[in-house]
Protein backbone atom coordinates (compact mmCIF):
# COMPACT_ATOMS: atom_id res chain seq x y z
CA UNK A 1 0.00 0.00 0.00
CA UNK A 2 2.68 2.29 0.55
CA UNK A 3 3.95 2.08 -2.58
CA UNK A 4 0.52 2.43 -4.15
CA UNK A 5 -0.11 5.29 -6.43
CA UNK A 6 -3.21 7.19 -5.25
CA UNK A 7 -5.42 8.24 -8.25
CA UNK A 8 -6.26 11.70 -7.44
CA UNK A 9 -2.42 12.66 -6.58
CA UNK A 10 -0.60 10.85 -8.96
CA UNK A 11 1.64 9.66 -6.13
CA UNK A 12 2.72 7.26 -4.21
CA UNK A 13 0.76 6.59 -0.39
CA UNK A 14 3.77 7.07 1.58
CA UNK A 15 4.53 5.02 4.77
CA UNK A 16 3.21 7.91 6.74
CA UNK A 17 -0.46 8.25 5.44
CA UNK A 18 -0.23 4.43 5.01
CA UNK A 19 0.43 3.91 8.80
CA UNK A 20 -1.85 6.13 9.70
CA UNK A 21 -4.87 4.68 7.86
CA UNK A 22 -3.87 1.18 9.11
CA UNK A 23 -3.24 1.75 12.63
CA UNK A 24 0.39 0.84 12.44
CA UNK A 25 3.47 2.73 14.39
CA UNK A 26 6.11 3.79 11.79
CA UNK A 27 8.42 2.56 13.36
CA UNK A 28 6.91 -1.33 13.00
CA UNK A 29 7.74 -0.43 9.45
CA UNK A 30 11.24 0.79 9.38
CA UNK A 31 12.38 -2.34 11.64
CA UNK A 32 10.99 -4.79 9.44
CA UNK A 33 12.29 -3.51 6.78
CA UNK A 34 15.58 -3.45 8.27
CA UNK A 35 15.20 -7.40 9.55
CA UNK A 36 14.32 -8.10 5.76
CA UNK A 37 17.55 -6.06 4.47
CA UNK A 38 19.84 -8.29 7.39
CA UNK A 39 18.54 -11.56 6.38
CA UNK A 40 18.95 -10.78 2.86
CA UNK A 41 22.66 -10.16 3.93
CA UNK A 42 23.13 -12.83 5.36
CA UNK A 43 22.59 -15.52 2.95
CA UNK A 44 24.21 -13.54 0.51
CA UNK A 45 27.14 -14.25 2.88
CA UNK A 46 26.45 -17.55 3.39
CA UNK A 47 26.23 -18.68 0.03
CA UNK A 48 29.93 -16.97 -0.59
CA UNK A 49 32.24 -18.36 1.84
CA UNK A 50 34.62 -14.94 2.79
CA UNK A 51 38.68 -15.79 2.89
CA UNK A 52 40.97 -18.53 2.46
CA UNK A 53 39.21 -21.84 1.42
CA UNK A 54 39.48 -24.48 4.46
CA UNK A 55 41.88 -27.49 4.17
CA UNK A 56 38.65 -29.86 4.41
CA UNK A 57 35.16 -29.08 3.09
CA UNK A 58 32.52 -28.95 5.16
CA UNK A 59 31.14 -32.74 3.66
CA UNK A 60 34.08 -34.04 4.11
CA UNK A 61 34.62 -32.86 7.84
CA UNK A 62 30.65 -33.77 8.17
CA UNK A 63 31.36 -37.27 7.09
CA UNK A 64 34.52 -37.18 9.54
CA UNK A 65 31.68 -36.22 12.47
CA UNK A 66 29.58 -38.82 11.47
CA UNK A 67 31.72 -41.28 11.98
CA UNK A 68 32.94 -40.22 15.43
CA UNK A 69 30.24 -40.66 16.87
CA UNK A 70 29.24 -43.40 14.79
CA UNK A 71 32.78 -45.10 16.38
CA UNK A 72 32.68 -43.99 20.37
CA UNK A 73 31.85 -46.36 22.99
CA UNK A 74 29.69 -43.49 24.06
CA UNK A 75 26.51 -41.38 23.53
CA UNK A 76 25.81 -38.30 23.69
CA UNK A 77 29.27 -36.68 23.62
CA UNK A 78 29.35 -32.59 22.51
CA UNK A 79 31.12 -30.82 19.62
CA UNK A 80 34.53 -30.53 22.04
CA UNK A 81 34.92 -34.26 22.14
CA UNK A 82 34.10 -34.90 18.66
CA UNK A 83 36.44 -32.59 17.35
CA UNK A 84 39.35 -33.57 20.08
CA UNK A 85 38.77 -36.91 17.94
CA UNK A 86 38.48 -35.54 14.68
CA UNK A 87 41.90 -33.87 15.51
CA UNK A 88 43.30 -37.02 16.11
CA UNK A 89 42.20 -38.16 13.05
CA UNK A 90 43.96 -35.68 11.07
CA UNK A 91 40.68 -33.47 10.19
CA UNK A 92 42.04 -30.38 12.06
CA UNK A 93 39.06 -27.75 12.02
CA UNK A 94 37.56 -25.32 14.46
CA UNK A 95 35.56 -25.93 17.30
CA UNK A 96 33.30 -24.07 16.01
CA UNK A 97 32.86 -25.35 12.74
CA UNK A 98 31.81 -28.33 14.39
CA UNK A 99 29.74 -26.85 16.67
CA UNK A 100 28.24 -25.30 13.33
CA UNK A 101 27.65 -27.86 11.13
CA UNK A 102 26.03 -30.37 14.36
CA UNK A 103 24.30 -27.80 14.86
CA UNK A 104 23.03 -27.19 11.60
CA UNK A 105 22.79 -31.65 11.34
CA UNK A 106 20.92 -32.13 14.18
CA UNK A 107 23.95 -34.00 15.43
CA UNK A 108 23.99 -32.19 18.98
CA UNK A 109 22.78 -33.66 22.29
CA UNK A 110 19.88 -32.44 23.98
CA UNK A 111 20.77 -30.31 26.82
CA UNK A 112 19.04 -28.27 30.03
CA UNK A 113 19.27 -24.86 30.14
CA UNK A 114 22.23 -23.42 33.10
CA UNK A 115 20.68 -22.46 36.28
CA UNK A 116 21.80 -19.18 37.91
CA UNK A 117 22.43 -19.79 41.59
CA UNK A 118 24.16 -17.07 43.87
CA UNK A 119 26.76 -17.79 46.73
CA UNK A 120 26.63 -21.04 48.65
CA UNK A 121 28.62 -22.54 51.35
CA UNK A 122 29.79 -24.71 48.76
CA UNK A 123 31.48 -22.64 46.41
CA UNK A 124 35.12 -23.19 45.90
CA UNK A 125 37.48 -25.29 44.35
CA UNK A 126 37.26 -29.49 45.15
CA UNK A 127 39.56 -30.84 41.61
CA UNK A 128 42.85 -31.35 43.43
CA UNK A 129 45.90 -30.69 40.97
CA UNK A 130 47.22 -34.80 41.56
CA UNK A 131 45.86 -37.75 41.83
CA UNK A 132 45.40 -39.51 45.06
CA UNK A 133 45.19 -36.46 46.72
CA UNK A 134 41.26 -36.42 47.53
CA UNK A 135 38.62 -38.90 46.56
CA UNK A 136 35.08 -38.66 46.15
CA UNK A 137 32.30 -41.55 47.40
CA UNK A 138 28.70 -42.10 46.80
CA UNK A 139 25.71 -44.50 46.22
CA UNK A 140 22.90 -44.25 43.20
CA UNK A 141 20.19 -46.54 42.44
CA UNK A 142 18.39 -48.30 39.31
CA UNK A 143 16.00 -51.56 38.55
CA UNK A 144 16.94 -54.96 37.48
CA UNK A 145 14.28 -57.41 36.33
CA UNK A 146 14.98 -60.36 38.99
CA UNK A 147 16.49 -58.24 41.82
CA UNK A 148 14.22 -55.30 41.52
CA UNK A 149 16.18 -52.26 43.12
CA UNK A 150 19.70 -52.62 43.90
CA UNK A 151 22.42 -49.97 45.01
CA UNK A 152 25.20 -48.75 43.13
CA UNK A 153 28.42 -47.67 44.89
CA UNK A 154 31.37 -45.98 43.37
CA UNK A 155 34.62 -43.98 43.60
CA UNK A 156 36.57 -41.17 41.66
CA UNK A 157 39.65 -39.65 41.47
CA UNK A 158 39.01 -35.46 42.18
CA UNK A 159 41.91 -34.77 39.93
CA UNK A 160 41.84 -37.44 36.64
CA UNK A 161 38.35 -38.03 37.20
CA UNK A 162 39.06 -41.66 37.03
CA UNK A 163 36.24 -44.49 38.52
CA UNK A 164 39.28 -46.67 40.90
CA UNK A 165 36.09 -48.81 42.37
CA UNK A 166 32.60 -49.43 42.14
CA UNK A 167 30.32 -52.09 43.58
CA UNK A 168 26.61 -53.34 42.86
CA UNK A 169 24.41 -55.05 46.13
CA UNK A 170 21.43 -55.61 47.18
CA UNK A 171 21.53 -53.66 50.18
CA UNK A 172 23.05 -50.38 50.45
CA UNK A 173 24.73 -51.31 54.04
CA UNK A 174 27.61 -49.50 54.86
CA UNK A 175 29.53 -52.65 54.72
CA UNK A 176 28.82 -52.78 50.69
CA UNK A 177 29.56 -49.38 50.65
CA UNK A 178 33.53 -50.00 51.80
CA UNK A 179 33.83 -52.32 48.72
CA UNK A 180 34.76 -50.00 46.26
CA UNK A 181 37.02 -48.35 48.49
CA UNK A 182 39.23 -51.26 49.36
CA UNK A 183 38.78 -51.83 45.54
CA UNK A 184 40.48 -47.89 44.63
CA UNK A 185 43.23 -48.48 47.69
CA UNK A 186 44.03 -51.86 46.20
CA UNK A 187 44.32 -50.12 42.78
CA UNK A 188 46.11 -46.89 43.76
CA UNK A 189 48.70 -47.97 46.21
CA UNK A 190 48.82 -51.47 45.49
CA UNK A 191 47.87 -52.84 48.43
CA UNK A 192 45.70 -53.00 51.92
CA UNK A 193 47.38 -52.02 55.26
CA UNK A 194 47.38 -49.85 57.95
CA UNK A 195 48.15 -46.58 57.18
CA UNK A 196 48.69 -47.17 53.17
CA UNK A 197 46.56 -43.60 52.27
CA UNK A 198 48.00 -41.68 54.45
CA UNK A 199 46.85 -38.08 53.85
CA UNK A 200 44.45 -38.93 51.25
CA UNK A 201 41.32 -37.20 51.80
CA UNK A 202 37.52 -38.82 50.86
CA UNK A 203 34.77 -37.00 50.46
CA UNK A 204 31.70 -38.26 50.65
CA UNK A 205 27.99 -36.97 51.88
CA UNK A 206 25.85 -37.51 55.40
CA UNK A 207 24.50 -40.94 54.41
CA UNK A 208 24.54 -43.32 56.87
CA UNK A 209 26.69 -45.66 55.49
CA UNK A 210 29.71 -42.60 55.46
CA UNK A 211 28.88 -41.99 58.77
CA UNK A 212 28.96 -44.78 60.69
CA UNK A 213 31.40 -46.14 63.37
CA UNK A 214 32.56 -48.88 61.18
CA UNK A 215 33.03 -47.02 57.67
CA UNK A 216 34.98 -44.36 59.31
CA UNK A 217 36.44 -46.83 61.37
CA UNK A 218 38.09 -48.71 58.35
CA UNK A 219 38.83 -44.65 56.62
CA UNK A 220 41.29 -44.55 60.22
CA UNK A 221 42.85 -47.43 59.65
CA UNK A 222 43.65 -46.89 56.03
CA UNK A 223 45.37 -43.03 57.09
CA UNK A 224 42.64 -41.81 55.52
CA UNK A 225 41.09 -38.47 56.15
CA UNK A 226 37.30 -38.22 56.17
CA UNK A 227 36.49 -35.13 54.25
CA UNK A 228 32.33 -34.83 54.44
CA UNK A 229 30.48 -32.06 52.19
CA UNK A 230 27.87 -29.80 53.56
CA UNK A 231 24.36 -30.74 54.06
CA UNK A 232 21.91 -30.01 51.09
CA UNK A 233 24.78 -29.04 49.18
CA UNK A 234 25.36 -31.97 46.73
CA UNK A 235 27.67 -29.79 44.69
CA UNK A 236 30.36 -30.55 47.39
CA UNK A 237 30.47 -33.78 46.38
CA UNK A 238 30.34 -32.84 42.59
CA UNK A 239 33.34 -35.33 40.72
CA UNK A 240 30.88 -38.09 41.66
CA UNK A 241 27.91 -36.69 41.23
CA UNK A 242 28.56 -36.12 37.82
CA UNK A 243 30.82 -39.57 36.79
CA UNK A 244 27.04 -40.77 38.12
CA UNK A 245 25.33 -38.53 35.68
CA UNK A 246 27.50 -40.05 33.10
CA UNK A 247 27.10 -43.39 34.37
CA UNK A 248 23.33 -43.26 34.34
CA UNK A 249 23.32 -41.67 30.13
CA UNK A 250 25.84 -44.35 29.30
CA UNK A 251 24.49 -47.53 30.58
CA UNK A 252 22.24 -47.44 33.22
CA UNK A 253 19.51 -45.99 31.56
CA UNK A 254 20.05 -47.64 28.44
CA UNK A 255 19.32 -50.82 29.86
CA UNK A 256 17.63 -53.38 32.45
CA UNK A 257 20.02 -55.73 33.51
CA UNK A 258 19.02 -58.81 34.75
CA UNK A 259 20.45 -59.09 38.13
CA UNK A 260 22.91 -57.77 40.36
CA UNK A 261 25.53 -59.92 39.00
CA UNK A 262 24.79 -59.10 35.53
CA UNK A 263 24.79 -55.64 36.58
CA UNK A 264 28.05 -56.05 38.19
CA UNK A 265 29.96 -57.33 35.24
CA UNK A 266 28.39 -54.87 32.76
CA UNK A 267 29.51 -52.06 35.25
CA UNK A 268 33.02 -53.57 35.53
CA UNK A 269 33.69 -53.58 31.87
CA UNK A 270 32.00 -50.21 31.25
CA UNK A 271 34.93 -48.92 33.90
CA UNK A 272 37.66 -49.87 31.69
CA UNK A 273 36.10 -48.70 28.45
CA UNK A 274 35.72 -45.24 30.43
CA UNK A 275 39.16 -44.78 32.07
CA UNK A 276 40.68 -45.91 29.21
CA UNK A 277 38.44 -43.78 26.53
CA UNK A 278 36.76 -40.94 28.26
CA UNK A 279 38.30 -37.38 27.57
CA UNK A 280 38.78 -35.03 30.15
CA UNK A 281 38.51 -31.53 28.33
CA UNK A 282 40.53 -29.76 31.18
CA UNK A 283 43.56 -32.18 30.51
CA UNK A 284 43.80 -31.52 27.21
CA UNK A 285 41.20 -34.49 26.00
CA UNK A 286 43.04 -37.08 27.36
CA UNK A 287 41.59 -40.46 28.84
CA UNK A 288 41.43 -40.38 32.83
CA UNK A 289 43.96 -43.62 33.10
CA UNK A 290 46.13 -41.43 30.54
CA UNK A 291 46.07 -38.36 32.87
CA UNK A 292 47.19 -40.58 35.91
CA UNK A 293 49.93 -41.85 33.96
CA UNK A 294 51.16 -38.49 32.78
CA UNK A 295 50.86 -37.26 36.56
CA UNK A 296 52.22 -40.08 38.20
CA UNK A 297 55.25 -40.06 36.11
CA UNK A 298 56.17 -35.81 36.91
CA UNK A 299 54.77 -34.69 34.09
CA UNK A 300 51.91 -31.80 33.52
CA UNK A 301 48.60 -32.28 31.85
CA UNK A 302 48.17 -29.63 29.04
Amino acid sequence: MIATRSASAKRPFGVKRACRLLGLQRSVVYARRAATRRVSADDSRASVRRGPKPRVSDDALLVGIREVLAETHFVGEGHRKVWARLKAKGLGASKKRVLRLMRENGLLSPGTPKRVLGPRSHDGRITTDLPDVMWGTDATSTQTIEDGQVAVFAIVDHCTTECLGIHVAKRATRFEALEPLRQAVRAAFGGYDTGIARNLLLRHDHGSQYVSRDYQAELALLGIESSPSFVRAPEGNGCIERFFRTLKEQVLWLKTHRNVEELRQALIAWVKVYNENWLIEKHGHRAPSAVRQLLKGGEVAA
